[in-house]
């Protein structure tokens, strides 16, 4: 298992980052809030998870321990896979994935895109004590507080993270907003990585 990799950030895109390790180019898959946290032509340290296939070998990176912990044990959930488990993560918090589910928050957890209903139902059944309960979070959404869409912050801090202004997240946020409302009053998921390509799209025609 590999359970990090630390060395210079060579490429940052929109759902991946290179970073070399004893002169080797590690591509690291890794939700847009964490790619935010990285800079090219810098140091960086990520927490990573390694999923062996048949046919591939591809290396998840993470922030924080927790979030890979908490991609881990998603997994074990029925039909949770890697990239839905990182998904979740793109959308969510650990600490708001585990206030999800202690809540039986099916709302939130069919944010996610590829959890449907059923799907969310599933992982509420399966993942209630595996993935801990912080009592003070969980008492506040229980007693009906909100929180900011995410998709907002996601997009916004990864177009930090490619290197654009605060000023140009933000109105490439406004930008895509339209997108994203169509989107929910559809009745479909947001996908924060097709909202992040929108804004970028959106920044090069400016």
């Amino acid at each position: 298992m590999i359970a990090s990799v630390a060395g210079e950030v060579t490429a940052i895109g929109p759902d991946a980052a290179v970073i070399e390790v004893g002169g080797v180019g590690v591509l690291v898959h890794c939700t847009p809030g964490t790619l935010a946290t990285l800079r090219v032509g810098e140091p960086a340290r990520l927490a990573t998870a390694l999923v062996v296939r048949e046919e591939s070998l591809t290396l998840y990176g993470f922030a924080t321990d927790d979030e890979r912990a908490v991609f881990e044990l998603l997994q074990t959930a029925s039909g949770v896979g890697p990239r839905i488990a990182l998904a979740m993560l793109a959308v969510h918090t650990p600490n708001a994935l585990r206030v999800a589910v202690a809540a039986a928050d099916l709302k939130a957890l069919t944010m996610v895109p590829g959890i449907g209903q059923k799907g969310a139902q599933r992982i509420v059944l399966e993942l209630k004590d595996k993935l801990g309960t912080p009592d003070e979070a969980v008492n506040a959404a229980l007693n009906g507080g909100g929180r900011a869409p995410a998709w907002r912050e996601q997009v916004h801090t990864g177009l930090v993270g490619l290197g654009y202004s605060a000023k140009d997240a933000d109105e490439a946020v406004a930008a895509v907003a339209s997108e994203a409302d169509a989107e929910l009053a559809a009745g479909r998921s947001l996908q924060v990585a097709a909202l992040l390509k929108s804004a970028l799209r959106a920044l090069s025609v400016r």
